[in-house]
Parts: C-alpha cells; structure tokens; sequence
C-alpha cells in the first residue's frame, strides 16, 4: 500500500515541475510578445514622423508654382534696381532701403527654387525664356528701357527715378501675392506671399516720405 501511494506522489511532482516549465515558457513568450508588439508600435510611430513631408513638398497647385516662378523674375529685378544704388544714390535713406531690398528678396528667391526643385517644376517659366514683353506682362515689372534710364542716372535724379519705380514694382509684388494668397494651395507659399504683402506695403510708406522730401 506505501508503494502504490508512493508512485502517484513522484508522478505528481514530475507533473508539477513540468507544469512549472510550460508556465515559465509561456511568461517568456509573453514578455517577448509585449516587446515585439511595443517595437512594432514605435516602428509605427517612426514612419508616421518621418513620412510627413514638409509643407513646402507638400500640396501645391498652378497657381504656387505660377506665384514662385514669377516672383522669382519679379525679385531679380527688384534686387538688380537695387544694385544700381552703389555709386549713383545719393540720399542716404534711399541706400539702405537698397541694401533692406536686397538683404531681403535674395533669400525668398532661394526658398522659391527650394520649392520648385521639390515640386520638380522649372526655375523659370517657358513663357519667360524670353526678355521684355514677357517679364513686362507681370504686374510692377520695368522694361528695359526703365532700367536703362535708371542706370544712366546719378544723385537726386537717381533717387527720385528709384522710389517711382520700386513704388511701382512693389506694388505690383503685392498683387502677385495676393493672387497667391487668393488661389494658392501650399501653405508655405502662402505664408510667404502675405510677408511679401505685409513687407512691401511698408516699404512703399516709406519711399512715399522720402519722395516728399527730396
């Protein structure tokens, strides 16, 4: 009778530690389980970070392409006016709103061509491959024989040419913009275009004081 109880006994304890073994595995498997699945869910979350593009690659539509594209040529030609001012101003407000044109417009023209580069849209449109009636069909643009005259010009005459002109050009950068603001879908082109609403309004206040004075 001892050893026929005895069996059940070792039997049982054999059960016991192999029951124990299986538990261990499966709280293993368990904890690995919660790993792979927390993994899996950062792996997620990476992609979610990484794959939203910029706003600037984001949506766009004709008109930012048209607003980047033009205004590029439109800040060329702001920028080239304000060059002329070294060796030809003489008013020393007139300068430094040359040197503000500058320091300013050269880096949107950048951001621009960082645009369309994303977008893969060309620089320039094929419509301004060309000179004259094409950049004279933009709002605000000088014709060639604008700028000629501004070049030929020195002191107050260059002063006063100057502001007339680039009340002229900035208002019609303002009109762009707006249209951009209007019809544009890319909120960094947008974003942009009221700045350049914003900036040149200003700037136009104030050639419009020096104008009175001079």
């Amino acid at each position: 009778m001892m050893k026929s109880s005895a069996l059940p006994s070792g039997v049982l304890r054999r059960g016991l530690l192999a029951g124990a073994a299986v538990t261990a595995t499966l709280v293993l498997s368990a904890c690995g389980g919660d790993n792979s699945s927390s993994g899996s869910g950062m792996n997620h979350g990476g992609m979610t970070a990484t794959s939203g593009a910029p706003a600037s690659a984001a949506t766009f539509n004709d008109a930012d392409v048209t607003f980047a594209q033009s205004m590029i040529e439109h800040h060329k030609q702001a920028i080239e006016m304000a060059a002329m001012a070294d060796g030809r101003a003489a008013d020393a407000e007139v300068k430094e709103l040359a040197t503000k044109v500058q320091a300013a417009q050269q880096p949107e023209i950048d951001t621009m061509n960082q645009w369309l580069t994303a977008w893969g849209k060309p620089a320039v449109m094929p419509s301004m491959s060309g000179h004259g009636t094409d950049h004279a069909s933009m709002p605000g643009m000088m014709s060639e024989q604008d700028m000629a005259k501004l070049m030929d010009a020195k002191g107050a005459s260059f002063d006063k040419q100057f502001l007339t002109m680039m009340i002229a050009h900035h208002e019609g950068a303002i009109e762009m913009a707006q249209q951009e603001v209007a019809q544009g879908s890319n909120p960094d082109a947008k974003t942009l275009a009221q700045k350049i609403v914003a900036d040149q309004q200003a700037e136009i206040a104030t050639m419009k004081k020096i104008l009175e004075r001079l």
